[in-house]
């Protein structure tokens, strides 16, 4: 059979000038054949007839009204659905192995007569016009921190032009997160695009039923930088495409940069934090020249940055707490009663008092959270003993797993006086140093000696003499002792 490309060979030979055989030759076919394609001057696969007939009986063929119909109904529809479907009401009529068949024929019908697909309209991009935004989760990567999953998402930031992009580690699609993440971007940018584009972020974009296109906060953080506010449609994540897909390929660096690195663990966040800067740096290295284009119209920085941070105002409660977006956090009690202001930022709050800044604390995540410091509350709960064992927040008063060893044998030895003893120890880990207590509680636990009070309280005076936890002594292996296992002399292993 001639294929197309000796007839091309052969076209070739004969506007070289040969003669047909010597054409026919080099193109290694018949002179008749070589005659004939002259004359018709077309390749094979241009003149060869389409074939109309089946090669085969088709084994749907007395089933195929009934699949019609039902794909008529439900176009979405799997074929292999439909097969098993076709198996159980025909037994023995279909094999496993026709399922291609029927794939290949509801594919076709599809082409035919199946409902219309959706259109993608590829755009024009022109420099300094556009950005878009979005968060995504970073869970799949596997990443950890200290040993421990780190369960964080990333503001992903790109311009559609250059496709230069950007990130920061968030928490939640907050609108703290949102705020920080952009205006990192844009400083780090050191312009501002005409317009930001995102899409339905609950912290951005009002609900369907509002007069108001944008919250009130993304709208004032819009008006600083002067951008214009775009947002895709409902169910269209595809209309911020540009980020959308920088997702894919961000995170696929991402895990071949750990790969590389041959650790998914690092030391802490800010670790892993540059980890992503240096990534976001290699991929931006090739984009240099359309981003370029893009800094010489970008709009000019604002003096300053928006506060991206929330206000608020609560009440010290009588048990020394406050509540923060349906979290609770203790605070001195030196403040129960008093109004403090809060500053609740992505991935931190700030308690403020007469214009100072009292506390920073790590912000919850979710709903019904809290975190209880007992040097908050120790001193009045030393006085207090008896509330300790029914505490509703008893759990976060034991700041290591050695202080509740401490607590589990006083209930056991001294139950009477565990309570009052147990917080004396914490007192004392609040005034000292929990540290110390906790290492001196590791030394009467390895030596199985009481846990009191004064015994803790003795330890740390001289703490100069107590072994680091960190500190391990390792006898050195007689190797002799190895002997006993092997025979020398018959060569043989002893058993036992």
């Amino acid at each position: 059979m001639v294929s197309d490309k000796q007839v091309r060979r052969l076209f070739k030979q004969l506007a070289m000038g040969k003669t047909l055989r010597v054409a026919a030759i080099r193109a290694d076919m018949d002179e008749k054949t070589a005659r004939r394609y002259r004359r018709v001057g077309r390749l094979p696969s241009e003149v060869k007839p389409d074939r109309a007939w089946r090669t085969r009986p088709d084994p749907f063929a007395s089933v195929w009204e009934e699949v019609k119909e039902k794909l008529e109904v439900n176009p979405g529809l799997e074929a292999k659905t439909l097969f098993q479907y076709l198996q159980r009401k025909y037994p023995g009529q279909f094999a496993d192995g026709q399922l291609r068949t029927l794939q290949r024929r509801v594919k076709q019908w599809r082409g035919l007569y199946g409902p219309p697909k959706e259109v993608y309209f590829p755009q024009i991009h022109k420099p300094g016009q556009l950005c878009e935004s979005d968060f995504t989760n970073m869970g799949s990567l596997g990443v950890t921190i200290g040993g421990q999953a780190f369960d964080h998402l990333l503001y992903h930031f790109v311009l559609t032009y250059s496709n230069w992009e950007t990130g920061s580690i968030c928490y939640s699609e907050s609108f703290e997160s949102l705020s920080e993440g952009l205006q990192g971007a844009l400083w780090k940018l050191g312009g501002v695009p005409r317009a930001h584009k995102t899409d339905k972020l609950s912290a951005a974009v009002q609900k369907p039923n509002c007069a108001e296109e944008f919250t009130s906060r993304y709208r004032a953080l819009l008006n600083h930088y002067g951008m214009e506010g775009q947002k895709a449609n409902a169910s269209s994540p595809h209309e911020n495409g540009d980020v959308e897909q920088s997702h894919y390929r961000f995170k696929d660096a991402i895990d071949q940069a750990l790969m590389l690195r041959g650790s998914r663990d690092f030391f802490s966040s800010q670790e892993y934090g540059k980890f992503l800067d240096k990534v976001f740096e290699q991929l931006n290295h090739g984009r240099q020249g359309r981003l370029a284009e893009e800094l010489k119209v970008l709009r000019p920085l604002p003096i300053g940055r928006l506060e991206s941070f929330k206000r608020l105002t609560v009440r010290v409660g009588r048990s020394s707490t406050i509540r923060v977006y349906n979290n609770t956090y203790s605070v001195d009690s030196r403040l129960i009663g008093e109004k403090v202001q809060i500053r609740v930022y992505a991935d931190h709050i700030e308690l403020w008092y007469g214009q100072r800044r009292v506390e920073t604390m790590a912000r919850l995540r979710g709903d019904g959270k809290h975190r209880i410091e007992y040097r908050h509350i120790i001193d009045w709960l030393v006085r207090k003993p008896g509330a300790f064992d029914n505490y509703r927040y008893r759990e976060d008063l034991f700041p290591t797993h050695r202080f509740r060893m401490a607590w589990d044998y006083l209930k056991r030895q001294r139950p009477a006086r565990a309570s009052k003893e147990y917080l004396k120890i914490l007192q004392l880990a609040a005034r000292e140093s929990e540290t110390g207590v906790d290492n001196a509680l590791r030394v009467l636990i390895d030596q199985d000696e009481p846990i009191s009070f004064e015994a803790i309280q003795e330890i740390i005076s001289g703490q100069d003499s107590v072994i680091p936890s960190t500190d391990i002594t390792i006898d050195e292996v007689d190797l002799s002792s190895y002997d006993v296992l092997l025979n020398v002399e018959e060569g043989t292993y002893v058993r036992y």
